[in-house]
């Protein structure tokens, strides 16, 4: 324990993100990694975001960076097209990029929460003890197999799936081996890159797609310790910890409302899902566009052409994100729905905080209403930046500054188009979405040295 303690694991994740953005942006500056071919196979309004050194024809830096930042944060923003202007080469180190990412959060989350049970108090410990059981704090090499091994169980699975579809659709074995492994790693690890210039919207009613991407997105969403509470202790509810029950509690309802809020919705939109010719093709692009804001950054229907209050619902599930220790970025799960039991509990002026059968402690709180705070005012700056450097009204600015900063990749289709600034923001509200709130969370649940004092006690008028 106290091993673990002294390799602070907020300065481990920073420091390994940042050794793998600076070889990542080399590795796609490279001439190797590129086709040569223009940045999108259709005309911009403005020039895409090249601007920098380069090495005789590969990627300018800033394409380079974008890029690099965008996969190893997991989060499919893109300011050129990744199936036409990267190479094998180069869309094979951005799949590199996307599984030490999603591989590297759910590690560190991981033991972050061992210490957790370990530092609790016996009531808890008896709790907590079901996700971590098993699992020595000394043995990190379990916790890292333990966490590759379901990566590449569902991705082999998911990839077979695949491949075998792209196979009876036509393509050699090599494409098909090729397309099938880069949508697999970027399914479970919640990356949104694709191998096709208009994401899967080519595909939006074929259920053998778009339904194990789908499965994909929603296991790496949900996290390694809900999984592993869930596979150590089954379907007895009484023995899961608080996150394993908020997590599964909070992904099956809000996927099952955004479900049925964009079927509403875009029913009758002509450019959605209007352009099913059946309404099971209708429902299923109702399900993809509710699984894909948590946080996939895949699109099965034109996002810049969905109604405005479709967006702003987008908008909330991409903020919230998916369950702590996975592969989705937002909020998370967990504190969006400590947030709303909180407030919950004070209007009906309870003096403790109950969750689904158990009592949350006041520094969780705390914690969350911290992570909630610093997020929003992320966000709203972003929007803010990009709206006075650019002429994107509130909906686009809003919409892109979201999706980067939960590590979505969603975009209404101006990314390519912002200027250097912009893209600037973009990037930087990618890495702090990506290590802000986790770093965040761990520094205030790893704090070692309490206060030795208390300050006189004064309550303000809120309200």
């Amino acid at each position: 324990m106290n091993r673990l303690r002294k390799m602070r694991p907020t300065y481990i994740l920073i420091s390994a993100f940042i050794v793998t953005l600076i070889v990542g942006t080399f590795l796609l500056m490279l001439p190797v990694s590129v086709t040569g071919r223009p940045p999108w196979p259709y005309p911009l309004e403005t020039p895409p975001f090249e601007y920098g050194p380069q090495f005789d024809g590969g990627a300018p830096f800033s394409v380079a960076f974008f890029t690099a930042t965008s996969a190893t944060a997991v989060t499919g923003l893109a300011v050129v097209d990744t199936a036409t202007y990267f190479s094998p080469f180069g869309q094979t180190i951005i799949a590199v990029l996307i599984q030490l990412g999603g591989i590297g959060t759910m590690t560190i989350v991981t033991l972050v929460a061992m210490v957790l049970a370990r530092r609790s108090d016996m009531r808890t410990r008896v709790v907590a003890s079901a996700s971590v059981s098993g699992v020595g704090l000394g043995n990190v090499r379990r916790v890292v197999s333990g966490v590759v091994i379901l990566t590449v169980t569902v991705e082999t699975i998911l990839a077979f799936t695949l491949l075998l579809r792209y196979i009876f659709l036509g393509d050699s074995f090599k494409t098909a081996l090729g397309k099938a492994s880069f949508h697999a790693i970027s399914a479970f690890n919640n990356a949104g890159f694709a191998l096709s210039t208009n994401s899967l919207m080519d595909f939006a009613t074929d259920p053998w797609i778009i339904l194990p991407i789908s499965i994909g997105i929603i296991i790496g969403g949900l996290g390694f310790p809900a999984l592993l509470a869930f596979y150590r202790c089954g379907a007895h509810w009484w023995r899961w910890p608080m996150t394993t029950r908020l997590v599964f509690v909070g992904t099956i309802s809000l996927l099952l409302s955004g479900w049925l809020f964009f079927a509403v919705a875009e029913w009758n939109n002509p450019n959605t899902l209007g352009t099913a010719k059946d309404s099971a093709g209708k429902i299923l692009m109702a399900f993809f566009a509710s699984i894909t804001p948590r946080t996939a950054g895949f699109n099965s229907i034109d996002v810049g052409s969905m109604t405005d209050i479709s967006r702003v619902m987008t908008d909330m599930l991409m903020f919230i994100g998916g369950g702590p220790g996975g592969t989705a970025g937002g909020v998370k799960i967990t504190t969006a729905f400590v947030i709303g039991f909180v407030v919950w509990s004070e209007m009906r002026g309870g003096r403790a905080v109950n969750i689904l059968g158990l009592r949350l402690p006041r520094s969780a709180q705390r914690q969350a209403l911290t992570v909630m705070s610093l997020s929003s005012i992320a966000v709203m700056a972003g929007t803010m930046l990009i709206m006075v450097q650019t002429t994107a009204n509130l909906d686009q600015a809003l919409f892109e500054s979201v999706s980067a900063f939960a590590t979505v990749g969603l975009s209404t289709g101006i990314t390519p188009t912002l200027p250097e600034s912009s893209q600037i923001v973009l990037i930087v509200l990618m890495i702090i979405g990506r290590l802000g709130p986790l770093t965040i969370a761990t520094a205030l649940a790893l704090r070692t040295t309490p206060l030795t004092y208390e300050l006189p006690k004064d309550r303000p008028l809120i309200g």
